[in-house]
């Protein structure tokens, strides 16, 4: 593939750390293929197939016209694995061709450079989920009949589309810890990162694992929603479109905090109201993956808030910070006008006293001192020419 990273003029030696950050996407790539080539022949089929294949394949009958269900197992490890390479990949693909072209067109600082890329990778991204998770939500029914996020649970059986949307989510945030190596990103910028992309983990794990598909695939595209206009308002800020910036940010200001109140709403009224008069079992039934337990729900319930509440704080808190740092420039533009018009101000004074003592003079001082003046002028003049 060629993926390398120009991070120098010299090539580093075999084997060494820089020579596989700069050489990670073609190892992975030919690890990934691998698999796939593995396929292609009979005595190695069944091995590469676990991880490439879907599996856990539960539907009865050999009807052609039946919709194919599966269920999750341990063979979605070995699933995630294989798309959690490709993410790799594909996340270097898109580095070298589109987001590095574009940063040198725009001569970004180091800040900002990271930056552009974190938000770059993230839209595509989430613009991929929520068309994705868009259109599952439509052909499932969801919006028009919103009873069907708790009806009928244990919810263990899934469409392939439904499924594959999981195991993809769940490699692409795995994938988010070795970037921060393969990108060298700092130190300062790590925590944040690990904080989000862990806690994407902990919850679409956590429903995937309980059989809560349905609200975490709303909830997700819900706030993908949101992230979406903040990072495309993002990269137009760096882009110098400030114009479309501030609209996207305002817009973004909006969403954020309805999105939030959604998914609270959302939430109460699917472990709250509706899975609570579905069949509801006093312990965790593995076999049949019934998790309706009432500790479960209020624990479920709970995390919800303690998430959109730890993002409202968040974003509260950015823009208490936006607003310190304004009044703090504003005082500091103003102390300096301030200090212009006192220094004009002296400048004016001490022009008035000098032409006050001239007039004070005897009339042949004041020619003569007007005349000096004069002189001096003329002569400063033609020492500058």
């Amino acid at each position: 593939m060629g993926l390398k990273r120009r991070t120098g003029t010299k090539n580093p030696s075999i084997l060494s750390s820089e020579f596989f950050i700069q050489n990670h996407a073609d190892i992975i790539s030919c690890i990934a293929m691998i698999f796939v080539v593995g396929l292609l022949f009979q005595v190695t089929a069944p091995l590469a197939s676990i991880f490439v294949v879907m599996h856990h394949n539960v539907t009865e009958g050999l009807d052609p016209n039946d919709i194919v269900l599966y269920t999750y197992g341990r063979q979605d490890a070995c699933v995630i694995t294989f798309y959690f390479l490709i993410a790799i990949v594909m996340h270097a693909i898109l580095q070298e061709y589109a987001l590095d072209k574009l940063n040198r067109k725009l001569h970004l600082s180091k800040v900002k450079h990271s930056k552009f890329n974190e938000s770059g990778q993230l839209l595509i991204f989430y613009l991929i989920s929520l068309i994705w998770g868009g259109d599952i939500i439509l052909r499932e029914g969801y919006l028009l009949n919103i009873s069907q996020l708790w009806q009928d649970y244990p919810h263990n059986e899934m469409t392939f589309m439904f499924k594959f949307y999981f195991i993809v989510q769940l490699a692409y945030w795995l994938h988010c810890y070795p970037e921060l190596y393969f990108q060298k990103v700092k130190k300062d910028e790590m925590k944040p990162r690990i904080i989000y992309t862990t806690l994407y983990l902990v919850f679409l794990t956590a429903a995937y694992v309980l059989n809560f598909t349905r609200i975490a695939i709303c909830l997700s595209v819900l706030h993908y929603v949101v992230e979406s206009i903040f990072h495309t308002s993002r990269l137009l800020y760096f882009a110098e479109r400030s114009r479309a910036a501030s609209y996207g940010f305002t817009v973004w200001n909006v969403l954020f905090v309805l999105v939030r109140l959604g998914s609270i709403s959302l939430s109460v009224l699917t472990f709250w109201y509706g899975l609570a008069k579905q069949q509801v079992t006093p312990a965790m039934d593995i076999v049949t993956g019934n998790f309706n337990t009432q500790l479960i729900r209020i624990n479920c319930l709970v995390a919800v808030f303690l998430l959109q509440a730890w993002m409202m704080w968040n974003f509260i808190n950015f823009h208490m910070k936006r607003l310190r740092e304004r009044a703090a420039q504003a005082a500091s533009s103003k102390k300096k006008a301030l200090a212009k018009k006192e220094k004009k101000q002296k400048k004016d004074e001490l022009k008035k006293v000098s032409e006050d003592e001239v007039n004070e003079l005897p009339e042949v001082d004041q020619n003569t001192k007007k005349d000096l003046r004069s002189r001096t002028g003329v002569s400063t003049k033609s020492k500058r020419n």
